[in-house]
């Protein structure tokens, strides 16, 4: 009597584990950068998000704070995670970002009578997380007046 059993022979197996591996190869590095690209955003979006509750504290109080963390929620939430360090004396935060310890540096500069919010660049050196991060901020936006003779409230 002839049976007639079908099955996977062993090359076969083999190949659907190679390709099956083929195509873990290709699809982790994608996931790893999609997760590192949503680090990125987030934070740059709380550095962006930050200036402007900074900017618009200064304008509904006519002043500013030592600590950039009681007038913005996105600066508060940076230092919350580690992610950034106030320095009350400059009135700055600065946040480290891919082993870069001044990344970006979010600060109210005080002079007489007058209060500008600058966002800057510290030095890369060639760190691809913090150069990222340093081009999906737009540094020039938020370099703004606050307070001072050319501010109207």
């Amino acid at each position: 009597m002839k049976s007639n059993r079908y099955a996977f022979t062993m090359i076969e197996l083999i190949f659907v584990i190679v390709i099956l591996g083929i195509l873990a190869a290709v699809a982790i590095p994608k996931f790893t950068a999609t997760r590192d690209d949503a680090v990125v955003s987030k934070t740059a979006q709380n550095i962006m998000e930050g200036a402007s509750e900074i900017a618009s504290y200064a304008i509904s109080q006519a002043k500013t704070e030592d600590n950039l963390s009681k007038m913005s929620n996105g600066i508060a939430s940076l230092v919350a995670s580690g992610d950034a360090d106030l320095n009350t004396s400059d009135k700055s935060a600065t946040v480290h970002f891919g082993g870069i310890s001044d990344c970006v540096k979010v600060q109210v500069k005080t002079g007489s009578g007058d209060d500008n919010l600058t966002v800057s660049f510290g030095d890369a050196d060639g760190n691809s997380q913090c150069l990222q991060l340093q081009s999906a901020i737009d540094a020039g936006k938020y370099q703004m007046k606050l307070r001072g003779t050319n501010v109207t409230y």
